[in-house]
């Protein structure tokens, strides 16, 4: 069964919080009630595959200022079919940064997000599904090239400003899940 891998990681994933905790129920509950829950054509909604990317030494984390959304959001975008999500986000950070060199931290789920994406050039409005891995820039100094998807492109050390509360409130979480792995890392060491 092709979604019997993403269903056992949404099972096994420890949410972060109460919001989170919900839209991983609501995650699992659209993967396990739609065998197309990879592909587009899906206009409920479909699986999406991200990533929380940080440069070489994990100080930063890059994000793009999607062209269509016209906000700040982290790299990632449509499985098209594809039920290996962690090959989607890998695919999706390699398109989106123009970066060469990334490798996966860990197989695990990093962060999860169900969002409404705005109706655009006649597709409905329709949920993603976001599944996000942590990936990290794997050559010191390689540079980033935007993607024809970006009006921008840029490394931050902390999230930028939001007029929407939930976006910073996602935003805020995947960057305390971040500060905190580093700190674990720190601990271990």
């Amino acid at each position: 069964m092709h979604r019997k891998d993403l269903m056992e990681k949404l099972e096994k994933y420890q949410a972060f919080c109460d919001s989170e905790e919900n839209d991983r129920k609501a995650t699992l509950d659209f993967v396990k009630s739609n065998s197309d829950c990879f592909e587009r054509s899906n206009l409920s909604g479909h699986i999406t595959g991200s990533c929380w990317l940080e440069n070489y030494n994990g100080e930063k984390f890059l994000m793009t200022e999607h062209k269509k959304l016209k906000k700040w959001l982290p790299l990632g975008g449509h499985a098209d079919g594809d039920s290996n999500i962690i090959r989607v986000a890998m695919k999706e950070a390699h398109e989106e940064s123009g970066l060469k060199n990334i490798e996966l931290v860990s197989t695990d789920i990093f962060d999860l997000s169900v969002h409404m994406i705005p109706e655009y050039k006649g597709i409905p409005a329709h949920y993603h599904y976001d599944i996000r891995f942590l990936l990290r820039a794997s050559k010191q100094g390689e540079q980033v090239q935007m993607s024809d998807e970006s009006t921008d492109l840029a490394w931050f050390s902390d999230i930028p400003q939001y007029e929407s509360k939930k976006d910073s409130e996602v935003l805020i979480r995947m960057l305390n899940k971040w500060r905190n792995f580093h700190e674990a890392q720190k601990l271990s060491a």
